[in-house]
This record gives structure tokens, C-alpha cells and sequence, in this order.
């Protein structure tokens, strides 16, 4: 089994912008022959895209406007080059918001995470991830078609059945979330089992420390990934298991929540994902989850950017005094103000009553200069604060609510 998946993965960052110069305009085009893309994003010029820089200018893609979008032009919301009866399968995922998949060349783009946790022929996948209307199943499924490795499609639940099969099949590698494998384990201690499980694939919930070290104290090797019903494969771990690389396949941006503005790098932002998949090429697309860029390449020779993984939501709207205050209008108040670096809305009780604070990082001394943008684009008065550029925390946080509800 080779170390890599394919060349893509130790590129130069000349070769890869070079790439990306030409996939880029290529993605935007094809993007706007489907009708629902286009209309979002206006008259722009697909060939004058060729880099990060040029490709944050365009507006970002939000969940939300899926749900809107598919309401009115079912059931993709005008956002795929084909249409719906093209393409293999049909997803419905809470929302619920539908999504597309096909069953051609690992169209998740999987099989490289696959191949990185040491997966490939003679292996056999038991696939404890969802197979009813969710597209999880079939994502990490067709990742082990692609690395050569048969599948039981176990899907959820059945513990002690899960236990049999992979008794009686010889399973050598688990994917499903990242806790349901130590329920088969300990039910397979229960009934006196031994499993030939020696990796594990795992996504869709946080991996804890504590328990990737109970699963090597086991003899299991288990790596975790990154991965959205509508992108497929953004991230994933290698051998050297610091910090996630980003998968050949996509593009991935780290931006302020609430904006489109890309952070500066190694500060914590909202993960904004364009993929190249020509089906579906959604076009920077905010998935509302945390991350940031990790510094240099991987320790494994794989050359890609790397993120720190998952670091929490993005979406950190909260109501104070009976008015929802939202990211986007923290980033409103920032951008209008030159002098203001980041600012933070800590949300907190007084009493029986709500708070605000407005913490604000700037060089500026004079708190009531502030007063009138606040109110202007929070709709609600506070107390100011100011401190100093760079002392409020690199955490992502645009909006902190302090307040217990139990």
C-alpha cells in the first residue's frame, strides 16, 4: 500500500496555486449554468477567479438560504448542474434540506481519508454509520469502494448483532461516530468476543483524547475526519494526527462569523468551503462550524493547508432584552469603525435583568465615541468596554452569553 493516496497530496504551493488558477474559474463557470448558483452569485466574471484572494470577494453560501432556495425550486433549490433524476441518490437531512449523491469515482471524496487511516484491499469496513435518508452511509461507503475495501453496511444500533457479524466476517476496520465503536467493543466483552478490528475511520462527533486512547490501548488505530452531508470530505487526519488536512477537493477559507472576511492567519473563524465537484459546486460555502489554519505542512510529507479541526459553532445569535443580536451585526459595528480591531458582545444578568457588554479592542480611550455605533447596529444600549488590540480571546467568539438557564 503506497503512502499516498495520489501525487495531489505532496504538491508544491507553487504547483497548487497553479492548480487551483485553473480549477477555480473552471468550478465558478460550471457553477453558474446551474440557475439557483447563478442568481447568488450575480454577474461575476468566472475567469477573473483564479486565486483565495479573488475568490473572497464573491457572497458566501449559508445553510439557511438552502432551506429557502429548495422551497421554491425543489428539490436541490436550483444549485446542481443536473437535474434531480440524474443523479444516483436523493439525502434528506434534518430541516429538512435534500442533497444529491452519485455513486460514480468516490463523488464524497473519501477514499483519501480512507487511505491515509491505512485502509485498502483485503480489508473489510463495518460501516456503522447511518444508511436511512441521511447520506452518511453512503459517503463512507463509497470512500471504501474507492481504497478497495469491502463493506458491511451495518448502519445504527443492533449492538450485539454488530458484534456477531464482525466476529463472523473478520472485520478489520470500523467506521461509524467516534463513541459507538466502544459500545461494540464492551458488548463484545460482554458476550466473550474477540474483535480483528485494528482501525477505525470515525466523523460526525467530537474523537475526546481520553477515548483514542482507550481504542489504542485496545490495539485500534483511529483517525477522524471532517465532513458535511452537502460538501462530502472537507478535512481529515493523517498518521501524524496533528491537525486535520484539507482534502485536494476542496477550498477551504477561515472568515470572521457573520461576514464573508477572511481572518488573519491562525486566528478562529467560521470554516467556509468551496468544493470542486462539478455536480454540485457549492461556492463558499459557510458550514457554521469553528476552525482555524494551523502554521506548515504535516509532519506525513502531505503539503496541504491544515486546520485545527472542529472548535465549536459559529452561529452564536442569542436574544438579549427580548432583541436578537446576530454576528453580522458585531461585524457591521467593526467594519464601521476603522479604529476597532474586534469586538465581542458579552451577554450576562444583572439581577433579574439582562445585560450587555461591548468589549472593544481598539487604541482608542473615549468609550461614549462607541456609544452611538452600538446602538446603531445592535439596537440595544450597553456598557463599553475597551481593551486593548489582541486581548480578547482567539476563540471565535463575536457574541458570549454568560447567563445560566438551569
Amino acid at each position: 500500500m503506497s503512502r499516498y493516496y495520489d501525487d495531489l497530496e505532496t504538491r508544491s504551493a507553487d504547483a497548487r496555486a497553479a492548480a487551483l488558477a485553473v480549477a477555480l474559474p473552471q468550478a465558478i463557470a460550471r457553477a453558474r449554468t446551474a440557475p439557483g448558483m447563478a442568481a447568488h452569485l450575480g454577474p461575476v466574471a468566472a475567469a477573473e477567479i483564479t486565486s483565495l484572494g479573488a475568490l473572497a470577494k464573491l457572497p458566501v453560501l449559508r445553510k439557511s438560504d438552502l432551506g429557502a432556495a429548495q422551497k421554491s425550486a425543489a428539490p436541490f433549490g436550483g444549485l446542481t448542474t443536473k437535474p434531480a433524476h440524474a443523479f444516483a441518490h436523493i439525502f434528506q437531512s434534518p430541516g429538512p434540506i435534500y442533497e444529491p449523491g452519485d455513486t460514480s469515482s468516490d463523488w464524497w471524496r473519501m477514499g483519501r481519508f480512507l487511505h491515509a487511516a491505512g485502509v485498502g484491499p483485503g480489508d473489510i469496513v463495518q460501516n456503522c454509520f447511518g444508511y436511512h435518508l441521511t447520506p452518511a452511509g453512503m459517503i463512507f461507503e463509497s470512500g471504501a469502494r474507492a481504497v478497495g475495501a469491502a463493506v458491511l453496511p451495518a448502519g445504527t444500533g443492533q449492538t450485539e448483532l454488530q458484534v456477531r457479524a464482525a466476529v463472523d466476517i473478520g472485520t478489520t476496520v470500523y467506521a461509524g461516530t467516534p463513541d459507538y465503536l466502544k459500545v461494540i467493543l464492551d458488548k463484545a466483552e460482554e458476550m466473550g468476543e474477540r474483535l480483528a478490528i485494528t482501525r477505525a475511520a470515525v466523523g460526525g462527533g467530537a474523537l475526546f483524547p481520553s477515548l483514542r486512547a482507550e481504542y489504542a490501548a485496545r490495539g485500534i488505530h483511529c483517525l477522524q475526519c471532517y465532513a458535511t452531508a452537502d460538501l462530502g470530505n472537507i478535512a481529515y487526519e493523517s498518521p501524524a494526527m496533528e491537525g486535520m488536512i484539507v482534502d485536494e477537493g476542496v477550498i477551504v477559507e477561515i472568515v470572521r462569523p457573520g461576514t464573508g472576511d477572511p481572518v488573519a492567519a491562525g486566528e478562529v473563524g467560521e470554516v467556509v468551503v468551496t468544493t470542486l465537484n462539478p455536480d454540485y459546486p457549492l461556492i463558499r460555502f459557510a458550514t457554521g462550524d469553528l476552525s482555524a489554519v494551523l502554521p506548515g505542512a504535516s509532519p506525513c510529507g502531505r503539503t496541504n493547508t491544515r486546520i485545527k479541526g472542529w472548535m465549536g459553532r459559529a452561529d452564536q445569535t442569542t436574544k438579549i432584552k427580548g432583541m436578537f443580536v446576530r454576528p453580522e451585526q458585531v461585524a457591521a459595528f467593526v467594519a464601521a469603525h476603522p479604529d476597532v480591531r474586534r469586538a465581542r458582545v458579552v451577554a450576562s444578568r444583572e439581577g433579574e435583568m439582562d445585560a450587555m457588554t461591548v468589549r472593544i479592542e481598539t487604541l482608542s480611550t473615549n468609550a461614549e465615541h462607541f456609544l452611538p455605533g452600538v446602538i446603531s447596529a445592535l439596537k440595544l444600549k450597553g456598557r463599553i468596554e475597551l481593551v486593548a488590540p489582541g486581548s480578547l480571546p482567539n476563540d471565535g467568539k463575536v457574541i458570549e452569553d454568560l447567563r445560566k438557564y438551569d
